[in-house]
């Protein structure tokens, strides 16, 4: 595919609005208008992946991020996990990273893929 340039994506996006609420699970896939949707999806996602590429989170951000869908705090993850609070703050803050021991603890307890620990 070319590089497909702002304007293009900016007509993609606005066509792959305009379409979604006119194509359903029970529209046939040969109907215009869904043909027209995926071409136009596409358009927009090939656009997005070149453009605006979503990075692998973090080791720091996997944490925090699980700790808050948790609701569990700082201090009742080092417990479970046998390691000091700091140490805890020192993972988020990125000033260290876990050991594998610690990292398979954390995916454990936060319910957290091993592969998106290792940024895989």
């Amino acid at each position: 595919m070319e590089k497909i340039t702002k304007e293009q994506y900016g007509f993609a996006l606005a066509k792959v609005e305009e379409l979604l609420p006119l194509v359903d699970d029970n529209t046939p896939a040969n109907d215009k208008k869904a043909l027209e949707l995926s071409v136009m999806s596409d358009i927009v996602i090939a656009y997005e992946k070149a453009y605006h590429p979503i990075e692998k989170p973090t080791v720091s951000e996997l944490i925090e991020l699980s700790l808050r869908e948790k609701g569990i705090t700082q201090r009742e993850l080092a417990s479970n996990i046998g390691v000091s609070p700091s140490r805890i703050s020192d993972y988020i803050a990125g000033r260290s990273e876990p050991t594998l021991k610690i990292a398979r603890l954390l995916c454990m307890v936060l319910n957290i893929p091993p592969e998106a620990m290792l940024r895989v």
